[in-house]
């Protein structure tokens, strides 16, 4: 048994999380795509300049945060589903968490260098 990684009488709280992290990618990414249409042109400084309102910034993380936190429960739903091996899916299961969270903080990393123009 995997303790902690499966199926452990929490799957209603993981039911949840997928529907409210769907759900907020919803006006998250209309506000992605319309934002990143409405530059009037798609150069490095134009989208500096548009990720250094701390608007745009905080809604960035958010989307990056959720995006990931959405993936990592499929991942994990798949992984629980498919992986019968309880060894390999206690691993598969640890290094996809290691690899989302590895990624959001590249990710906000990347964002907050770009925002504050110190990443050229």
């Amino acid at each position: 048994m995997v303790l902690g990684l499966g199926s452990a009488k929490h799957g209603t709280g993981h039911w949840w999380a997928q529907r409210v992290t769907a759900a907020a990618l919803i006006p998250l990414g209309l506000w992605f795509a319309i934002s990143l249409l409405g530059l009037p042109v798609a150069d490095y400084s134009a989208v500096r300049s548009w990720l250094a309102q701390p608007l745009n910034s905080t809604l960035m993380i958010l989307l990056i945060v959720s995006v990931l936190h959405h993936s990592q429960l499929g991942v994990q739903v798949v992984v629980e589903d498919y992986v019968h091996d309880d060894s390999l899916k206690f691993m598969t299961l640890t290094v996809s968490r290691l690899l989302h969270v590895a990624l959001a903080v590249a990710a906000i990393y990347a964002l907050i260098s770009i925002a504050l123009g110190s990443a050229t």
